[in-house]
């Protein structure tokens, strides 16, 4: 292919996955709904649209609620949206798309399926918007430290206090455990010896990293609660100390980009957790039909984000120096100590000194 097809195939490619993952961001703020509805002996949203079907006399009410989003998109989009006084007005106006944009911008690595060919088109060597990039990881922490300037910049570009405080509050937490983020994504970079996520998805064809490394996946997924700002760590909510945060100012849909980007990212970090410890499009019979690494990843981001669900459902919000506390004083020692002990465990293992050593503490115990 030449290099004008290539950049075709990729801008088809990002539209038709960015439209589908703007579109799960919105059923994503229902299944969060139902899902809190459940756990908490409520009905959530059920009225706003239904299929009816005739059951014992009456009907029965299938996929009750499914509308809702629709609904929410329209009354953000009629709602009044003004521009506070004093603002600076470019920086207020350019803060909600630095929010969205690196939530979309991280899908262009992720892999979605194996290699196949679809017409004229060849997907090799996966299916990914920008397939076999060696600097993947690379790609996405830079695109995810870029959400720190959305939430400091909408903070201070608001003119008040309270999105100031909010604003710095919420930067010195996202960059807290960005630290412990990155240093714990080095372990399936050593594991897979490749910053490729194809290579480090096909890395983990025996055994999921998340069996191999379950203390690993644990602080990845707690830092990226933390750097979604979701429950116990949505210190952006607690609106009886800042009045709801860095985005106070903001209404309309200039808010609602600030709970898009929220929702988006949701996805985004559940797929990066997928493919670095579930095996990402992994599964029976997909070298076979490729078609279903799809339904394997789908079913991982959705497994995730009901785990980010119910968590929210379960936990209580932490206090500032908690999360604070937290971060510098745990997460980030568990993961440098993880990373050292990865990173000789696999040294031993290439100069061959690791299997004399598992052989000796098994005849040791087993006698």
């Amino acid at each position: 292919m030449t290099p004008g097809e290539i950049a075709i195939r990729a801008l088809i490619l990002g539209f038709i996955i960015s439209l589908a993952v703007i579109t799960g961001f919105a059923y994503t703020t229902l299944l969060e709904r139902k899902v809190l509805a459940r756990m908490q002996a409520r009905v959530g949203p059920n009225r706003t649209g239904y299929i009816p079907i005739p059951w014992r006399g009456g009907e029965k009410r299938f996929l009750g609620g499914f509308m809702q989003p629709a609904a929410d998109a329209v009354k953000l989009f009629f709602k009044e949206d003004p521009t506070p006084a004093k603002v600076d007005r470019v920086i207020y106006n350019l803060a909600p798309m630095l929010a969205v944009i690196p939530a979309i911008l991280i899908l262009a690595v992720i892999p979605w399926a194996p290699a196949f060919q679809l017409g004229p088109w060849k997907f090799q060597p996966y299916f990914a918007i920008a397939p076999g990039i060696n600097v993947g990881v690379l790609f996405i922490l830079a695109v995810t430290s870029i959400g720190v300037y959305g939430v400091v910049l909408a903070g201070w570009g608001s003119n008040s206090k309270y999105a100031v405080m909010g604003g710095i509050r919420a930067s010195a937490q996202m960059i807290s455990y960005e630290l412990a983020l990155g240093i714990i994504v080095l372990i399936p970079i050593m594991m897979a010896d490749s910053m490729d996520l194809g290579v480090i998805v096909n890395g983990q064809r025996p055994i999921w990293y998340v069996f191999m490394q379950p203390l690993a996946a644990l602080v990845f997924f707690i830092a990226a609660l933390a750097e979604l700002q979701r429950a116990p760590f949505d210190l952006l909510e607690a609106e009886q100390e800042l009045s709801a945060g860095f985005n106070v100012e903001y209404a309309g849909m200039r808010f609602g980009m600030f709970f898009m980007a929220e929702y988006m990212k949701m996805i985004s970090l559940s797929a990066i957790f997928a493919t670095f410890f579930l095996g990402g499009y992994g599964g029976p019979l997909v070298d076979k039909f490729p078609w279903l690494g799809f339904i394997y990843i789908f079913i991982k981001i959705v497994a995730c984000l009901f785990l980010m669900i119910w968590i929210r459902a379960t936990l209580p919000r932490f206090r500032y120096d908690q999360l604070m506390g937290f971060g510098w004083k745990t997460l980030l020692p568990i993961a440098v100590l993880n990373f050292l002990v990865t990173a000789v465990l696999i040294v031993m293992a290439e100069e061959g000194t690791l299997t004399p050593i598992i052989d000796s503490v098994t005849q040791f115990f087993v006698g």
